[in-house]
């Protein structure tokens, strides 16, 4: 040890072990507990010291004369016995002040005078009733009254004693979806919830046990169809789960009664409605519908209407088969090899190369696509072609603006940047130099598009700024579509304000683009039946019928398509099916 210094007890470290030493004491323990029985029977306890020559606070009773001195000779006692000769000899010098004076030591600063304590008073605890809080949360659906379920087991078996051995098929469900109050196109749901796909009919012991717990546990009808068409384990719906479900509306609606015969074109429309499906009800771009979704969802009414209305294409929002025909006319025109997969010089050639090959680029970059072809291969499914023409052809909608949005984003922080902006006007300022046209300064262009906006924050739009703007179509265009921006700019200020202020009053943007496609498609193939006539009837397994629809089935690039790939299914896409 270096000469000169003396050794120096540490005073904490020194007390801690002082305050071990006396609480191992049996006294100390005895002491104690008797101090909190005290405690525990007196309603008023006092805190405080003695005289100012004391040394040790001490606690005063109302109910025990002279329990001050006694408590303090109980708490001094282990400090003095024998037994414990490591207190007696290690306690320094001025124990009474430096005990006080350790920065973990209570009471460093406490007056000579008495505080009250006032202790709580155990009050008998409330009854059950007046504690519990009314439920709030009801993911289920909020019972709204009590539901006889006995009378509609009863009248679900009656409907099932019309049946031979009390069995229904599929083709009798339509009368127990009647029985069990829901609509006619909810058969198919019921009879797979059942388990009659694994015998070929749902006996009446199964469905009562199955319906019952449904009324159980579902109290409207989002959670019901989500019951009925989910996964073992699971609480929402993936888009596989809507594959049994379409194939019923496919082999029994009236309006879709043409298909019979083209089974190879089954897939094709059962793809196209589930993304229509997701595009519109999955909020979350997650790839699962929940029951807050649907509930949210116009989806649910629409079914109830395919019972309604015979003609599918009323149904413009999931079921319509023009919709669907508009579709995939598009994407079999850019699938040239028609392996079901296009790259990003198909795509390019989409409306005459009107986008630009900076946001084709963010396409396949996974910003709004999923999958191993995307990633590895730079391709996208005939799924992700739906989502993309949607989004294309009305950037007013939600889905579309966050479509859009994403793209636009190159680095992800959720806000578009000005050099982000910059980024993809400089195509399209090439595009308009290529064409003899004199593009707008970029400074005068952020300027239109700022106040077009309107973004709350200074230098940056995000995507509330978007969908609170009614014109974000006219700002998308701008940036990567020149034929769409062209048009807006050949039209004046006023007439783009009262196409956004007349939102939702006629047509959407998509119903109208594709009722316009739709009659060129047909008016170009009843144009081409002179000469087309002797092709078709070698190839189409259909019978010609003078309609409209019969033009869809019968359209010349459907029956060039090679066999092998004539009855493609979601298992095919694996996961490219899947969007975000």
């Amino acid at each position: 040890m270096p000469t000169g210094k003396v050794l120096q007890p540490v005073l904490k470290m020194k007390v801690d072990e002082l305050f071990l030493c006396w609480l191992s004491e049996t006294n100390t323990q005895v002491m104690l507990k008797d101090c909190l029985k005290r405690i525990k029977n007196t309603e008023r306890i006092e805190i405080g010291r003695g005289n100012a020559g004391e040394s040790e606070p001490f606690l005063t009773t109302k109910k025990i004369a002279n329990s001050k001195q006694n408590i303090l000779d109980n708490l001094m006692a282990p400090l003095v016995t024998p037994s414990s000769p490591c207190v007696s000899t290690a306690l320094p010098l001025g124990t009474s002040t430096s005990s006080r004076s350790g920065p973990h030591v209570r009471g460093t600063r406490r007056s000579t005078g008495t505080r009250v304590v006032q202790t709580k008073k155990e009050e008998p605890l409330p009854s059950a009733v007046s504690q519990s809080i009314p439920t709030f949360y009801f993911p289920r659906g909020c019972p709204k009254e009590k539901v006889n379920i006995d009378a509609v087991i009863t009248k679900i078996e009656k409907t099932f004693s019309q049946f031979p051995n009390e069995r229904a098929t599929l083709e009798d469900m339509g009368k127990v979806a009647k029985a069990c109050g829901c609509p006619l196109y909810w058969k198919g749901p019921l009879f797979y919830g059942a388990g009659g796909e694994r015998t070929g009919y749902v006996s009446v012991h199964k469905f009562i046990a199955m319906w019952r717990k449904i009324l159980q546990n579902c109290h409207d009808d989002s959670a019901k169809f989500i019951h009925l068409l989910m996964n073992p384990g699971c609480n929402y719906l993936v888009q596989e789960d809507f594959i049994p479900f379409l194939q019923d509306v496919v082999n029994t609606h009236p309006g879709l009664s043409f298909l019979k015969e083209a089974s190879e074109f089954h897939s094709r429309y059962i793809t196209t409605v589930i993304q229509r499906i997701f595009y519109t009800v999955n909020r979350s771009w997650s790839g699962r519908i929940t029951c807050t979704e649907l509930r949210k969802s116009s989806f649910l009414q629409n079914v109830a209407l395919l019972e309604e209305e015979a003609d599918i294409n009323q149904l413009t929002e999931y079921f319509s088969y023009e919709h669907f025909y508009v579709i995939y006319c598009k994407f079999w025109e850019l699938d040239t090899d028609h392996d079901l997969f296009i790259d990003p010089k198909d795509l390019a050639r989409h409306n005459d190369h009107a986008i630009s090959s900076r946001m084709i680029e963010r396409i396949f970059s996974g910003a709004v696509t999923r999958g191993r072809k995307v990633q590895k291969e730079g391709k996208i499914s005939y799924a992700d072609f739906v989502w993309f023409l949607i989004s294309e052809e009305d950037k007013k909608t939600p889905t579309s603006i966050e479509y859009w949005f994403r793209c636009m984003d190159l680095d992800g922080d959720g806000t578009l940047s000005m050099y982000e902006l910059e980024y993809f006007y400089e195509e399209q300022c090439q595009k308009l130099d290529n064409m003899a046209i004199e593009p707008l300064p970029f400074e005068d262009c952020l300027c239109q598009m700022l106040d077009l906006v309107k973004p709350q924050s200074e230098g940056k739009i995000t995507l509330h700024d978007l969908k609170k703007c009614k014109l974000a179509n006219v700002f998308f265009d701008t940036f990567f579509n020149i034929e769409k921006y062209l048009d807006h700019e050949q039209k004046d200020q006023i007439s783009v304000i009262r196409d956004a202020e007349s939102e939702g009053q006629e047509l959407s943007d998509w119903e109208k683009y594709a009722a316009e496609e739709y009659d060129i498609l047909v008016a170009e193939e009843a144009a081409g039946d002179q000469w087309n006539d002797g092709y078709e009837a070698e190839l189409s397994p259909i019978d010609q019928k003078a309609s409209a629809l019969k033009f869809q089935l019968d359209k010349r690039p459907f029956f060039e398509m090679p066999s092998p790939l004539g009855d493609v299914n979601l298992d095919e896409y694996e996961d490219d099916v899947e969007i975000l």
